[in-house]
């Protein structure tokens, strides 16, 4: 059988989905070929990249980078147009040339590429969850007024949206709950009076998935649930009461929805990010991940427990900020970043991530919201007051 390739641009291709990403685009050079590529500061691994897979851009943050990397590719002979900036990370997200974008930068750095390839109607893979924490409705409205085809990449809501009917328009009428699986991340079964002294390398150390430091020290607190909570909400119409979590500590089932007739129907797999990616790169095709399969024959038993909030004070803030004004999602992704960056660096303890986050959330003051520019401009607020909150518990 023949296809007609897609052209995908990788938004953050440096980072662990980005890096998955490719690695499944290499098991398909019949499907797929990469249109550009986006970074941060790697810049060695991204001329490796631009070398394996000849992109027509590669886009840095930082002019910097950019030169630096712009010299590399020239004196490897390389014809990849390196560019930098905002901008430029616009532009190869809605480029007329583009069929797919892997939205996997991290944090809500991530926002204004993903509303580019929206309102271009793109096919928009989305691993980039603050899109949805940070953009909520606005992101939705750009998804809608381009015609944009959203396919979540987090394994959680990937197993969700193979899960629901095909029709989304019976989810209302079908659907009673959707029920996101967490592993429970490092410290499930620890003390939670123990916590303060948890270093950033016990943080990072996951017991089921390898991922970036960031994503991991959230999922050890449990903020990468109460954000998937909201991103769940967004992308499938669902009311607050209607997302449950769950700690599936063997990562087996990746999450489950509830049907009104009580059944349940979950997606299953082995704990590899290639399978949700390979789902969205395919979608509605299915394709080799390359990810190993699971042997039912040699599964151990799969356990479920309910989660503590003591241990895991910061997911309950997920149902409260949904219910709370609009922007209140922002306020918290975005104090979230600027504690788990403060942790990371050693300048606050574990236990103070969650309480940079509520300090934040009762300290700014929220007005109307309507605009990406509305939402940045409360990002970078709530950064200030975060970064505030953080040096007063450092000191």
């Amino acid at each position: 059988m023949t296809f007609q390739k897609q052209r995908i641009t990788v938004l953050g291709s440096t980072g662990s989905i980005g890096v998955n990403t490719l690695d499944v685009i290499a098991r398909h050079p019949e499907r797929f070929e990469v249109f550009a590529l986006s970074a941060a500061k790697q810049v060695d691994l991204m001329l490796a990249q631009c070398a394996q897979f000849k992109p027509q851009y590669a886009v840095m943050v930082s002019e910097p980078h950019a030169r630096e990397l712009a010299d590399k590719v020239k004196a490897n002979g390389l014809e990849v147009q390196v560019l930098w900036g905002q901008g430029d990370l616009d532009m190869i997200a809605s480029h007329e040339s583009v069929d797919a974008v892997m939205a996997a930068i991290v944090g809500a750095a991530g926002l204004r590429p993903c509303m580019a390839a929206a309102l271009a109607g793109k096919r928009l893979l989305l691993a980039n969850k603050e899109a949805l924490v940070v953009g909520g409705d606005v992101f939705m409205q750009a998804v809608r007024t381009g015609g944009a085809k959203l396919l979540p990449i987090d394994s959680e809501h990937s197993a969700i949206f193979q899960s629901l009917p095909e029709d989304a328009a019976t989810w209302g009428e079908r659907v009673e709950k959707i029920i996101l699986t967490a592993s429970g991340g490092p410290f499930r079964t620890r003390e939670p009076a123990t916590l303060r002294d948890v270093t950033p390398d016990e943080a990072c150390a996951h017991p089921n998935w390898v991922m970036g430091r960031k994503i991991s020290v959230d999922s050890a607190t449990m903020m990468n649930k109460a954000l998937e909570i909201i991103e769940a909400k967004y992308l499938f119409g669902m009311t607050p009461e209607q997302i449950e979590v769950v700690i599936h500590p063997q990562s087996i089932i990746h999450s489950m929805v509830q049907y009104r007739d009580t059944s349940v129907v979950a997606q299953l797999g082995t704990p590899d990010m290639r399978v949700p990616i390979a789902y969205g790169l395919a979608w509605p095709q299915r394709i080799s991940s390359g990810a190993k399969a699971l042997d039912f024959r040699a599964l151990a038993n799969m356990t479920f427990e309910v989660p503590n909030d003591e241990r895991f004070p910061g997911l309950p803030l997920a149902w409260a900020v949904l219910k709370a004004p609009v922007g209140s999602t922002a306020v918290l992704n975005a104090a979230n970043e600027v504690a788990v960056a403060a942790f990371l660096d050693r300048r606050i303890r574990f236990d103070h991530i969650h309480q940079v986050n509520q300090a934040t959330l009762e300290a700014v003051s929220l007005s109307e919201i309507g605009t990406i520019e509305d939402l940045l401009a409360l990002d970078a607020q709530s950064r200030r007051v975060a970064t505030q909150i953080a040096e007063r518990l450092e000191s």
